[in-house]
């Protein structure tokens, strides 16, 4: 269950590039990796995983999701309180 972590960003409605900029932005002094046109999205999120913030929480490995946008709502499942981006 997550402590204090939030994300409002709903992966539906954005691209990778944009969703990670966001997450990015929020979580920037965990220096998450900027992404670009060559960054493959499971690398990132495997990235994403091992930042501090996130490791104590039950966030999904990307292995298995065929999509970026499956494994990040499984991503806001797992960390927003309710499950709501």
């Amino acid at each position: 269950m997550a402590t204090n972590i939030a994300i409002p960003y709903d992966p539906r409605i954005y691209s990778f590039q944009e969703w990670a900029d966001l997450m990015c932005e929020q979580y920037g002094a965990q220096n998450l990796e900027q992404v670009n046109s060559s960054t493959r999205w499971p690398d990132w999120g495997n990235g994403l995983k091992a930042i501090d913030i996130f490791t104590n929480e039950s966030v999904p490995n990307t292995n298995g999701f065929v999509n970026w946008q499956d494994w990040a709502q499984a991503l806001i499942l797992s960390v927003n309180p309710g499950g709501n981006a």
